[in-house]
C-alpha cells in the first residue's frame, strides 16, 4: 500500500512536469482573470442588449429611457467605489498600513471618474427629456455637491507634503464625506418636488416601466459597470503601489 502511495505521487508529479510551464501560466491566470472575463462579456451583452434589444413605449422618454443601462448603473458604481474607499479609510486609522490609503485614494479617484460619467449622461438624458440638461433639480444638486466634496478629498491631498499626516486626515474627510453622501443622495431629494423617478413623489422605474425587457439587460448591465469599476481600481492601485514602493524602497 505504502509504495502504491508513493506511485500515485510520483504520477502526479510526473504529470505535472507533463504540461507545459506557459499553459500552467496560462490557466492559472485564467482562474485570476475570471471576473474580468464576466466584465467584459457584460459589458458587451449590455451595449448591444441596451442599443438594439426592444424597450416600452413610454411618452416623453420613448427611445432615450435606453440610457438607463448606462446612467444609472455608473451612479450605482460610484456609490459602490466610494463605499469601499470608505472602508479601506477606517482601515488604515485603525493599522496605519499605507497600502489601505494607496487603495482608499483609487477607489476614490475611480469612482469619481465614474460620477463624471453618470453626469455627462444624465444631462445629456435631460436635454432629451426635461428640455434642458441642467433644471436644479433636487438631485442634480445633491450630487454635484457630493461630487464637489470628493474633488476637495484630492486637492486636500494635493496641499499635503507629509505622507502620514496627508492620509489620516484624509481618511478622516473621506469618512465625513461618506457621511453626509448617504443622506445628499438618497433622503434629501425624496423630501422635496423632483424631476427624478422615484423622487417628490414620481413614480420609479421598477414600478413605471422597467419592464421584464429591460430587466434582462439592467441588471446584468450594473454588475457589468462596477467590474469595470473595480478592474481599473485594481490596476491603479497596483500601478501606486510599485511606484511607492520605488519611491520609498520599502516593501508590503
Amino acid at each position: 500500500m505504502a509504495g502504491i502511495g508513493v506511485d500515485s505521487r510520483q504520477n502526479a508529479v510526473g504529470n505535472h512536469h507533463i504540461i507545459p510551464l506557459p499553459l500552467r501560466k496560462f490557466s492559472k491566470a485564467m482562474c485570476q482573470s475570471w471576473w474580468k472575463i464576466v466584465c467584459v462579456l457584460l459589458l458587451a451583452y449590455t451595449i448591444i442588449g441596451g442599443l438594439l434589444l426592444p424597450v416600452p413605449a413610454q411618452f416623453i422618454l420613448n427611445e432615450t429611457v435606453r440610457n438607463l443601462y448606462f446612467h444609472v448603473p455608473m451612479w450605482f458604481t460610484m456609490i459602490l467605489l466610494f463605499t469601499i474607499s470608505f472602508v479601506y479609510a477606517i482601515k488604515y486609522l485603525r493599522t496605519g498600513k499605507m497600502e489601505h490609503d494607496i487603495a482608499s485614494v483609487a477607489y476614490i479617484k475611480i469612482g469619481i471618474l465614474f460620477s463624471i460619467l453618470g453626469m455627462i449622461t444624465g444631462m445629456e438624458w435631460a436635454t432629451y427629456t426635461w428640455g434642458t440638461a441642467w433644471s436644479n433639480d433636487p438631485k442634480q444638486l445633491a450630487t454635484a455637491i457630493c461630487m464637489l466634496m470628493y474633488f476637495a478629498y484630492l486637492v486636500l491631498r494635493g496641499g499635503m507634503k507629509d505622507e502620514e499626516k496627508r492620509a489620516k486626515i484624509s481618511a478622516v474627510y473621506n469618512i465625513f464625506s461618506f457621511a453626509l453622501m448617504i443622506p445628499l443622495l438618497f433622503i434629501l431629494p425624496r423630501m422635496v418636488d423632483s424631476l427624478h423617478p422615484g423622487n417628490g413623489g414620481n413614480p420609479g422605474f421598477n414600478a413605471y416601466d422597467l419592464d421584464s425587457r429591460m430587466r434582462i439587460v439592467f441588471y446584468p448591465s450594473i454588475l457589468a459597470w462596477f467590474l469595470l469599476g473595480l478592474w481599473i481600481t485594481t490596476l491603479k492601485i497596483r500601478i501606486n503601489l510599485i511606484t511607492f514602493k520605488k519611491e520609498n524602497d520599502v516593501q508590503f
